[in-house]
């Protein structure tokens, strides 16, 4: 069991991805993911809320409602898109001190990355990075 993130929601889907030995059973999940998020209104596609560092385009916006963190968010890319609907759902609900804490090591936890191509990796931590910094930017 990987060590815990501070969410538990988070904790829950990377014991489910870290005991998942098939990658494709692990895509499969992450795409499911994609098609559960909800459609991102076009206000929220610009620079503001655009994810650097992504082939993909990707977008995620924090919202602070009575002191805890609600995401929206999508891609145009399927795996993407999954991959920050995993984001969205382990960030739901924490406060931005608890998005703030969460250590990028639980990546590593969920298996994903020997699957994943490492520009894609590297979108899944800057989808996390942007996310912890909007989190410090509602707390200001």
């Amino acid at each position: 069991m990987a060590a815990p993130t501070g969410s538990p929601a988070l904790d829950h889907i990377v014991e489910r991805l870290a005991g998942t030995a098939d990658p494709r059973r692990r895509y499969e999940y992450v795409l499911w993911l994609a098609k559960k998020l909800a459609p991102l209104p076009e206000e929220y596609r610009n620079e503001a809320f655009k994810v650097k560092g992504c082939v993909s385009q990707v977008f995620v916006v924090g919202e602070l409602v009575n002191g805890t963190l609600h995401w929206r968010g999508d891609s145009d890319a399927a795996i993407t898109k999954g991959l920050l609907a995993l984001l969205i759902e382990g960030l739901e609900g924490l406060t931005p001190e608890q998005a703030a804490g969460i250590d990028p090591a639980f990546i590593a936890a969920t298996g994903l990355q020997t699957s994943l191509t490492p520009s894609r990796a590297n979108g899944f931590l800057n989808i996390l990075l942007k996310m912890q910094a909007q989190a410090q930017c509602l707390a200001a």
